[in-house]
């Protein structure tokens, strides 16, 4: 797999992923198990594309915020 996510998308992806891991486990703590899991598996998908610096969806659109692309021409 080529890397391609890179640069402030990658922060924001693991920031707001970890968010997200919080968020379900708040909603988890009140009962709201179906948003837990929803938050959860969503928070745990943006932390695997920002440790892994790969996204299905960039790959699928041609979308690569790595910043060395330039010579992929």
């Amino acid at each position: 797999m080529d890397r391609n996510v890179g640069g402030l998308d990658r922060i924001v992806r693991g920031v707001v992923g970890i968010w997200l891991l919080v968020v379900a486990v708040a909603a988890l703590a009140v009962g709201a198990r179906g948003r837990a899991t929803i938050a959860a598996v969503a928070g745990a998908g943006l932390c695997w594309n920002a440790l892994t610096r790969f996204c299905g969806g960039n790959y699928l659109l041609g979308i690569d915020t790595t910043g060395d692309n330039c010579d992929r021409g």
